[in-house]
């Protein structure tokens, strides 16, 4: 007889193997293996792009402005040039689909492709965006990065053969992962790829991408040091501001809104040009290094000029110079087809207008209140921050992780209310006069429309064998006016199918199908056969058609029950859908997909 400390020590084991099979297990372990591998792979990215700094402008720091702003005017404007010629070339000849790719690939891979990516193409990707960085295009470094790890998280899954949910997980574990190695913010990571990137906050995905955005943190941390990208200077918030953060969320909707029409324009300005498409990103480069003549802060990622408008060291013509330039510099380069991300971008822009904003107000502020300004004025630095948000937040599309990026970026939590408040701001506003996001706006311009999609998807896996009835009732051609009468009486929804000889569907009998005198003259009995009164060739479905087929015919034809033949070309009856059928299996379908998206883990 086993002892008592036996028998426990047993039920613990048993309860230990269990949790080693449990497939959450399984996925947890896959979500450290993927945050880790796109850590690594971000890293990869980074050193990669300096590589291509150094070789274009003979630096490799991360921030290069004053490197760039020595060399000759022009060595300025022909690198990007040459560096949009050989992007291009390569775009061309190796990436899938011959289009630069990032975050809007992967919001498509997620929602529509079963979260299937290639990682060879995620690699080549990634080569084409590092030269675009590294050339000095106006653009950012996290949709490439993003765009990686989801390839490697979709690689993963695949190896371990995982089902389409997890390997939607395991995608956007990929993402956090590279957003918080990249960004050095693990909050972030986990919210732009639930906001972003799954399209809603899944309790089930919650806790893998939690695991992946951590051990990519930690990565990066190991490598690079745990410090803030920005820092920004001392200062205190006054309540009589929040009406100017107010402000500032307008503005930044204002900018947001030109910038993203501003890409669209020069894309559909660039698609006209009488060249081949590989040498657009060309033609945009050489209108970049024309800007950075004069204005070299717009080349590649641009975080140095970025800090220097936080520290408040530009003055007020300098910040509406950049600013301008800037949308200018990133339009001809994502517009162009050059590649890279636009939330750099964003937060260069957003930082300007904070800091305009921001200079303007360190003015007005002391005759509006009749007081010493800085009683009542933060400091540029602190508008720069929140226009940083209010304007990323608004491109993105996604405020939620754009206010915790922020944060993790400066590493200051105090202006938390002055960033939620422009943020927000900027966001709505920008929904309403635009639209859409940026990444959205991309995928729309393609003719892919993500919510549209997912839903004609959803009807496209359900088939009408599985829904419909076979409990109808069928007649032959050559029954009697009298027997259609008592066969309507007990049909299902008081219609019968009449079929020929051959077991062919001939046409449908209700009882509006038949003329008041067929109806109540019995004198017909023995003249009127179902032939005679049967509506012919009725609208039909194949057994292999699915839910959007039956809905579009319904909504085309405004009947509530469809006959159902083996195909159109024998006809053979074989059952029936009712309207009433078909929503329901609409409606089963949506539950089982908001319950996959919102299981508990």
């Amino acid at each position: 007889m086993p002892l008592k400390g036996d028998t426990v020590r047993g039920a613990a084991l048993d309860k230990a193997r269990g949790l080693i099979t449990h497939e959450q297990t399984v996925l947890l372990t896959l979500a450290i293996a993927t945050g880790l591998a796109a850590s690594l792979a971000a890293t990869a990215f980074r050193e990669v792009l300096l590589g291509f700094q150094w070789l274009a402008f003979g630096t490799g720091a991360d921030l290069m402005l004053s490197h760039v702003a020595a060399l000759p005017w022009w060595h300025r404007m022909l690198v990007p040039a040459v560096g949009g010629l050989i992007v291009g070339y390569f775009i061309h000849r190796f990436v899938s689909g011959r289009r630069p790719v990032g975050v809007p690939q992967v919001m498509e891979a997620s929602a529509l492709d079963g979260a299937k990516m290639s990682l060879t193409q995620g690699i080549k990707g990634a080569i084409a965006n590092a030269a675009t960085l590294g050339f000095g295009g106006s653009a950012g470094r996290e949709g490439p990065v993003v765009h990686l790890g989801a390839t490697i998280g979709s690689r993963i899954a695949k190896w371990m053969h995982m089902p389409r949910g997890h390997a939607r997980t395991l995608l956007a574990c990929g993402v956090a992962g590279a957003v918080a190695a990249s960004f050095n913010a693990p909050l972030a990571g986990v919210f732009f790829a639930l906001e972003v990137v799954i399209g809603h906050y899944a309790l089930a995905a919650f806790a893998p991408i939690v695991m992946a955005s951590l051990v990519a943190t930690v990565v990066s941390r190991a490598i690079y040091g745990d410090f803030p990208a920005f820092i920004i200077p001392n200062y205190t918030i006054s309540a009589f501001e929040f009406p100017a953060f107010a402000m500032l969320g307008v503005a930044a909707a204002v900018l947001a809104v030109v910038l993203m029409r501003g890409v669209a324009l020069v894309g559909q300005q660039m698609a006209r040009l009488p060249i081949p498409a590989w040498c657009r990103p060309g033609v945009g480069g050489l209108g970049v290094g024309v800007l950075a003549i004069a204005f070299p802060e717009v080349l590649g990622v641009g975080y140095g000029s970025t800090d220097l408008a936080l520290k408040g060291e530009f003055g007020l013509a300098m910040l509406v110079g950049l600013m301008v330039v800037k949308t200018m510099a990133t339009a001809l380069t994502l517009g162009s087809g050059f590649g890279g991300g636009v939330f750099s971008p964003s937060l260069f822009l957003g930082a300007m207008l904070g800091g305009a904003v921001g200079t303007v107000a360190g003015v007005v502020a002391p005759y509006l209140f009749l007081t010493e300004s800085a009683s009542v004025f933060a400091g540029e630095g602190a508008y720069a921050m929140v226009g940083m948000g209010a304007v990323a937040g608004a491109v993105l599309g996604a405020p939620i992780s754009t206010i915790l990026i922020i944060f993790e970026l400066t590493g200051d939590y105090q202006l938390t209310m002055g960033v939620m408040l422009g943020t927000v701001v900027a966001s709505v506003i920008t929904s309403q006069w635009h639209g859409t996001s940026y990444f959205r706006g991309v995928l729309a311009q393609r003719g892919v429309d993500i919510s549209a999609r997912v839903e004609r998807d959803l009807l496209q896996t359900e088939y009408v064998s599985k829904l419909m009835s076979t409990s109808f009732s069928s007649v032959p051609v050559s029954t009697r006016l009298a027997d259609l009468r008592l066969y309507l009486r007990t049909a299902p929804y008081n219609e019968l199918f009449v079929e020929t000889e051959d077991g062919r569907l001939f046409g449908t009998i209700t009882l509006n199908d038949l003329d008041e005198e067929a109806a109540f003259d019995h004198t017909l009995d023995d003249l009127v056969i179902a032939a005679d009164v049967a509506r012919r060739n009725p609208p039909m479905l194949e057994a292999g058609d699915n839910l959007q087929d039956a809905i579009t015919l319904m909504e085309t034809v405004n009947e509530e029950h469809i006959p159902v033949v083996n195909n159109r070309h024998d006809r053979h009856l074989v059952g029936f859908v009712h309207e009433k059928d078909v929503m329901l299996a609409y409606n089963q379908a949506l539950v089982r997909l908001h319950r996959d998206e919102g299981a508990a883990f």
